[in-house]
């Protein structure tokens, strides 16, 4: 004997229709957390090879020379990149990771527009990325951006 009641459609009028854009956030923070933990990882392993046509008389590559001659930034750099990547890939303290990021993202546009226009594109999607993210999460930062705040003793 069968108890299940077949559906009418009109039954299903008051359900909430399931959309595809509340799964961007997530796919948004599995790219950015992809792409700077990979790259951040790169800077400390060299696995993927630079291209071969670099000049070290070209702007671009004289930044990365001096941030590597500097001894430290560029190495902040990376490990601020592996750091954010990983929160971001895990869930876990995601508005930490776009704070951190922030800073690391308006760097990478600034370098490609004024000294490597060839990745522009990339910059602005990694911008867009972050602000749609940061967006997203617009609670979590509602607390930083109060315009008067008492400290807790």
């Amino acid at each position: 004997m069968d108890t299940a009641t077949p559906l009418k459609p009109s039954s299903l009028e008051g359900l909430p229709k399931k959309s595809m854009t509340r799964h961007l956030p997530t796919v948004g923070r599995v790219v950015m957390g992809l792409i700077f933990f990979v790259f951040g990882l790169n800077g400390f392993l060299d696995f993927i090879p630079p291209p071969p046509d670099m000049s070290p008389d070209d702007p671009g590559v004289a930044f990365g020379i001096a941030m590597k001659a500097t001894g430290y930034l560029f190495w902040l750099v990376k490990g601020t990149e592996v750091l954010a990547g990983a929160l971001f890939l895990a869930n876990r303290f995601v508005p930490l990771a776009l704070a951190l990021i922030a800073p690391v993202i308006v760097n990478i546009f600034l370098f490609h527009v004024f000294l490597a226009p060839v990745g522009t594109g990339m910059a602005v999607f990694l911008l867009v990325l972050e602000i749609f993210l940061a967006w997203s999460y617009r609670a979590a930062f509602r607390p930083m951006l109060a315009m008067r705040a008492t400290a807790s003793v």
